[in-house]
């Protein structure tokens, strides 16, 4: 059944009376006697985690939706349409007649060296798209694409001196501004899917959205884990893998991260978040986001400033986000959770902070004969990331 706007109204009504709810009895609970108060947790941490299921369902709702509205794309390039079917014959029936050529005047790109072929143009644009769509860094980060083995960037550390002259003074030398070059750290992801050669030969299986959909979520699932904690050993290097300081931007070396101690070991409180939101400078805060595991938005929905507003607001409109002091929140189960010393939460402008790096094209290479009856489709991929802007992003460290 097709989602239409008023589901997403339903639902973000049901938000809305369940935040009030869990408004009244939290705040009961933080009243009550200790008496009542083992009754009235429990009745809190039910509300809570049906904010937690509407909150999702709302958004995934909304992605429904957006997708299909989403506009059909314009007729490819007759030679990109041929080099389609050819490859849509290569996985359902391993033919490979006339494929190296359509992939050439395709995409200008040959067999690899380790067999395989490459994913047409239009199904390595929706594997992408579904990447996007399963992985939380891919949606709040920037992203670019290369057609190189590796990607290096300037950066401008600044240093350039100035000062004020008479009109007949002169104009002595100033320090030359400080460049720096970094490089993405890139890795080869690969997976290795298996269909029946029963089910390829079925006309009305859709063996190109097979492989799309079942390399996404791997690809996703790994991606996303090294874009935030990956140590750069034939993976990219995440936002977390940076040297943590507590030193100021004006001071701390390039590449480092500030971080800020919540005062307690393993907890953290209202105060904190709120240091966090504006430890980061001012011209990054158009844009900037939160991120944090779902578990950690559960403890933070009780919190309230200073005037008894709750923190964390629902977003009760169709198309609204949900949002922390202000900023929307981007949930991402691949962050520490709450514990003595872990880094929970990140604040910060995503897009300026970190930077995906994809090599064009997806290679696959078919194999019918490792694990017969089933036919493996080993998919790979180049992919990198790199920091940035290290002022662009803050670090809750759960520390005294």
């Amino acid at each position: 059944m097709a989602v239409e706007l008023k589901d997403v109204e339903l639902v973000a009504a049901e938000l809305k009376g369940q935040f009030e709810e869990f408004q009244k009895k939290n705040d009961k609970r933080v009243e009550a006697l200790e008496s009542e108060k083992g009754k009235l947790t429990g009745q809190v941490d039910t509300l809570n985690g049906k904010l937690d299921e509407l909150d999702k369902l709302k958004s995934d709702l909304e992605k429904e939706l957006l997708e299909l509205k989403r506009p059909g794309g314009t007729a490819v390039k007759k030679e990109v349409a041929e080099h389609k079917a050819a490859f849509s014959q290569f996985l359902r029936k391993g033919r490979e007649d006339g494929l190296q050529e359509l992939q050439e005047k395709a995409l200008s790109i040959g067999v690899d060296a380790d067999g395989g072929f490459a994913v047409p143009e239009e199904l390595d644009r929706t594997l992408l798209q579904l990447m996007r769509d399963e992985s939380p860094m891919r949606a709040v980060c920037n992203q670019i694409t290369i057609s190189t083995s590796d990607y290096k960037k300037l950066v401008n550390l600044g240093g350039a001196g100035s000062g004020w002259v008479g009109e007949a003074d002169a104009r002595p030398a100033t320090d030359t501004p400080t460049l720096a070059q970094i490089v993405a750290t890139m890795g080869e992801i690969y997976a290795n899917p298996q269909a029946t050669q029963t089910s390829l030969d079925d006309m009305f299986f859709d063996a190109e959205k097979w492989l799309s959909d079942e390399v996404a979520i791997e690809f996703a699932e790994q991606e996303g884990t090294a874009f935030l904690t990956g140590n750069g050993t034939n993976k990219p290097k995440g936002i977390l893998a940076a040297t943590l300081a507590t030193t100021a931007d004006s001071v701390r070396a390039f590449g480092q991260l500030q971080k800020v101690h919540s005062g307690t070991s393993g907890s953290f409180d209202a105060d904190n978040l709120v240091e966090l939101l504006y430890t980061l400078r001012s011209k990054y805060r158009n844009g900037a986001q939160w991120m944090l595991a779902g578990t950690t938005l559960h403890t933070i929905r009780t919190f309230k400033d200073g005037q008894g507003n709750y923190l964390w607001v629902p977003g009760l409109q169709a198309g609204q986000a949900s949002s922390l002091l202000g900023y929307s929140v981007a949930e991402n189960e691949d962050m520490p959770v709450v514990a003595a010393d872990a880094n929970s939460v990140l604040f910060g402008n995503f897009k300026r902070a970190y930077t995906i790096v994809d090599r064009t094209g997806t290679r696959v290479l078919r194999d019918p004969y490792t694990n017969k009856p089933n036919v493996g489709f080993y998919t790979t991929k180049r992919v990198g990331g790199m920091l940035t802007d290290s002022n662009a992003v803050k670090v809750l460290t759960l520390s005294a």
